[in-house]
């Protein structure tokens, strides 16, 4: 059984998708129409930067739909992908939309144009600097809760972000509840890294984004997605469109279940999974969580032509 997954908010690279661009017109065509939708050259700064506007959180989301949809209308084209030979599709937060729609779901420019709205309201939620985010390594969740709670600063927010994989857990909330955590971890001698974000997302102080982004989800029309699609929020497949739309508006401020995620579709017998988007982070967080799993991570030519060879044995 294979699954294909999407990644996130982190893979981006300024020169993602480029030797895709040079040799496919199908690539070229997608960055075209993603200019002509978003009304502005989102192709130069995908391909070219500079790199503080790729970092854009409102740039950075529609980036990296971007690139993972050419590369799978790439296997579509190349490889003649069935996507009925995959059991599930999953994305990594952003990446949700990336699998919607490649799964029929959702269409491409309304993604775009979603994606570019959460991006701005999810960085509007919290003032620059106000807010934190670190990675906590080595370290399993259900002792990572009890810290938070005995935490000393504890009058705000500090929630679990991302569930990511074995031995990584990723803490958002208010600055000066984050570095009270830190205090602790160190004590301790708990391994984390702050994470150079722009806001802190998937905890609560993102309500505010979620309310502005409640209507835009609800007026945009969903499909029946043509296989099993992941809810990062439930780590459960689900096809309902409302209820897709009602999980897409609490995963602003939910935690990212995605190791969950990854141990749901093992039980359902994926053997295989298959990430397509720049990066190979989830790639990474399969190898942790999941043992005895093959991963593949398609970024490039070489990529695709490895699993070319790959689904021929």
């Amino acid at each position: 059984m294979n699954s294909l997954l999407f990644p996130g908010q982190g893979s981006q690279v300024v020169g993602m998708g480029s030797d895709l661009y040079n040799n496919f017109s199908i690539v070229r065509k997608i960055f075209q129409e993603a200019d002509e939708k978003l009304q502005f050259s989102i192709s130069k700064i995908i391909l070219n930067g500079p790199e503080d506007q790729l970092q854009l959180t409102e740039n950075t989301q529609p980036a990296i739909l971007i690139v993972s949809y050419s590369i799978f209308k790439i296997l579509e084209k190349e490889l003649n992908l069935d996507i009925k030979n995959f059991k599930f599709f999953a994305g990594h937060s952003l990446g949700e939309y990336s699998a919607l729609v490649c799964s029929n779901s959702l269409n491409f420019e309304d993604a775009l144009y979603l994606l570019k709205e959460r991006g701005k309201a999810m960085q509007e939620a919290v003032p620059v600097g106000m807010g934190a985010m670190i990675a906590i390594l080595g370290t399993n969740i259900n002792e990572i809760e009890k810290l938070i709670k005995l935490r000393k600063k504890n009058s705000g927010v500090c929630e679990i972000a991302n569930d990511n994989s074995e031995g990584q857990v990723i803490i958002s909330g208010d600055k000066e509840d984050i570095y009270s955590l830190g205090v602790l971890l160190k004590e301790n001698k708990i391994k984390y890294i702050p994470l150079k974000v722009s806001a802190p997302f998937h905890c609560s102080l993102m309500n505010e984004a979620a309310e502005k982004m409640k209507e835009k989800i609800n007026n945009v029309k969903f499909n029946n997605p043509i296989l099993k699609i992941i809810s990062n929020v439930n780590a459960k497949p689900e096809n309902d469109p409302d209820k897709i739309k009602e999980l897409l508006i609490k995963q602003i401020y939910s935690t990212v279940k995605w190791r969950e995620s990854l141990i749901y579709m093992a039980k359902e017998k994926v053997k295989n999974f298959i990430e397509i988007g720049p990066g190979k982070v989830l790639s990474g967080m399969v190898k942790r969580t999941i043992k005895d799993a093959n991963s593949f991570s398609i970024n490039t030519i070489a990529d695709i032509n490895n699993l070319k060879n790959e689904l021929k044995k």
